[in-house]
């Protein structure tokens, strides 16, 4: 399992498996009873402790994607965890069925904060962690989620949305939130109009948090995901993958977390 995990990384990250310093390695650990299926990433080669970095699955699940995502992040100096919303590692191959997965968390905030807080505590209990030292990324229904958990007030230095949903039912009261957001936005994704933009920007406004908002021309819902155009001819879905927009946005979110945590050596 060690040795396929170090060529998924050397892949991913375009080296050798021979230079490979990033491995990957699956994680169970339970939420209020439920198995949950993590994706623990680092570089095995930095000695002492460092940032971690959730990174939170589109309501497709935590796929290889998001792994991906935690390959990428740990290449860069960070110990990263992909997250498990649905529990027992559940993915979907369908939209209805994605609906369905991520419905049930989207309406059940507490099922969600607890299921987002256990993972929070694996990620800061490893070795590799530096305390206090955590951060969360989030794509589609992650992007939503990660927003939510700065909404309640949760403990992590900084979130970042990528095409994420920025509506809510529940506000964020002024003062509360402690993290640092930023979010990335297709200013032609059909499912974060302009007005709901408008409206998350108010919010954060009114509730004193400190946020930016960065929306790219042309870019619609999914940009980062390489197999976004495949899924939304497939499904019917206005999905699209824009290469600049990826690019662009994860130098950023690079930005953004020396930004919160300083320089990686």
């Amino acid at each position: 399992m060690r040795t396929i995990l170090l060529l998924l990384a050397g892949m991913l990250l375009g080296v050798s498996t021979a230079q490979a310093k990033v491995v990957g390695e699956e994680i169970s650990y339970k939420a209020n009873g439920v198995t949950m299926k993590g994706y623990l990433a680092y570089d095995r080669d930095i000695k002492g402790k460092r940032p971690g970095v959730l990174v939170v699955h589109e309501w497709w699940g935590q796929n290889e994607y998001a792994r991906k995502r935690a390959l990428l992040l740990a290449g860069m100096g960070y110990t990263a965890l992909a997250v498990d919303m649905y529990g027992d590692g559940k993915t979907a191959d369908h939209p209805d069925e994605a609906g369905k997965f991520a419905a049930e968390i989207s309406k059940n905030m507490p099922m969600a904060k607890g299921r987002f807080d256990a993972a929070m505590k694996l990620l800061a209990k490893q070795k590799t962690v530096a305390p206090g030292q955590l951060a969360a990324i989030g794509y589609c229904f992650g992007g939503g989620v990660v927003l939510n958990m700065a909404r309640q007030g949760v403990n992590l230095k900084g979130v970042a949305s990528f095409h994420g949903s920025l509506a809510t039912d529940t506000p964020a009261e002024n003062g509360k939130i402690k993290a640092k957001i930023i979010v990335f936005t297709g200013a032609d994704d059909p499912m974060a109009p302009k007005a709901q933009v408008d409206a998350f920007s108010k919010e954060m406004t009114d509730a004193g948090a400190d946020f930016r908002v960065v929306s790219y021309a042309g870019a619609k819902h999914s940009f980062t995901n390489p197999a976004a155009d495949e899924l939304g001819k497939k499904f019917n879905l206005p999905l699209a993958y824009n290469a600049e927009a990826d690019s662009d946005s994860w130098k950023q979110l690079g930005d953004f977390l020396v930004e919160l945590f300083g320089k990686r050596d």
